[in-house]
């Protein structure tokens, strides 16, 4: 009879250990079922991570180059309305065609914390660049080309003590030098204005044209307050359009006359 007990015990023991077996193996596959699921959606989510970084990498080079060529359409666009109630002939960006040559370029580096500030863009001889070029957007004059590389250029910005733009007030106004106010990105002064010409705050301050430089209107500011200087002349505060804390995209402009002109001055 004891022999008989533990051969049931034994087998009792036997099918329990079997049972737990076949139990576990379930486990085991079902559980692996769900890790390879859950291992799915994980190289699932890491693959789209990645592809998005991708394409937002190459959406970012892609935006840069659209950027550059809006910059260069709204500078036609600009042109093209400004000339348009004149009469005057469009000049396209990189056209060499009338009086003033056109090319686009990008800010690689730029001052504004200086008495004398200054530019460094990325465009050199190697595109077309010359020195006393100017530089300008569709709001303003930025500054003068002074020295030219390879593949760069260096240029004293308006933000400099040592720079004056010959300014007009309104569309036949009278013309002096515009000065940086050295206090301010967006501050300057109009100088040398007769004291018998009328303006109201709010005009617009152009480029007066007579510049070996600088074509002529080229929208630089709004007009406020005055003051006399030496009871002869008028001092008048500009708001200058072009803001230099937020400039990137500029437009170099050559004048092809400007050999003939300095031959001549000589």
């Amino acid at each position: 009879m004891a022999g008989n007990r533990n051969i049931f015990q034994k087998v009792l023991n036997a099918a329990i250990f079997i049972l737990m077996e076949v139990a576990a193996l379930n486990m085991i596959s079902h559980n692996a079922a769900l890790q390879n699921i859950w291992l799915s959606r994980g190289a699932h989510r890491i693959m789209g991570a990645l592809w998005g970084t991708s394409e937002s990498v190459r959406y970012y080079f892609s935006l840069r180059k659209q950027n550059e060529a809006l910059a260069e359409e709204n500078f036609d666009l600009r042109q093209q309305l400004l000339r348009a109630g004149k009469n005057l002939p469009v000049e396209r960006p990189d056209s060499s065609a009338g009086a003033f040559t056109y090319i686009p370029a990008e800010i690689s580096v730029i001052s504004r914390n200086k008495q004398h500030n200054y530019m460094i863009i990325n465009k050199g001889y190697e595109d077309g660049i010359q020195a006393n070029s100017g530089i300008i957007t569709g709001k303003g004059v930025i500054g003068i080309i002074d020295a030219v590389g390879k593949h760069h250029a260096y240029a004293l910005t308006f933000m400099n003590t040592d720079v004056s733009i010959s300014a007009r007030l309104g569309s036949e106004g009278a013309v002096g030098p515009l000065v940086w106010d050295g206090l301010s990105s967006s501050g300057a002064i109009l100088k040398e204005i007769p004291l018998q010409f009328k303006y109201e705050p709010g005009d617009t301050v152009y480029t007066s044209g007579y510049s070996s430089i600088f074509p002529s209107d080229i929208p630089l500011g709004i007009a406020g307050d005055s003051r006399i200087i030496n009871g002869a002349t008028n001092e008048i505060k500009v708001r200058l359009l072009q803001d230099f804390s937020a400039l990137r995209y500029v437009t170099v402009v050559h004048n092809n006359n400007l050999e003939e002109m300095e031959a001549l001055l000589q």
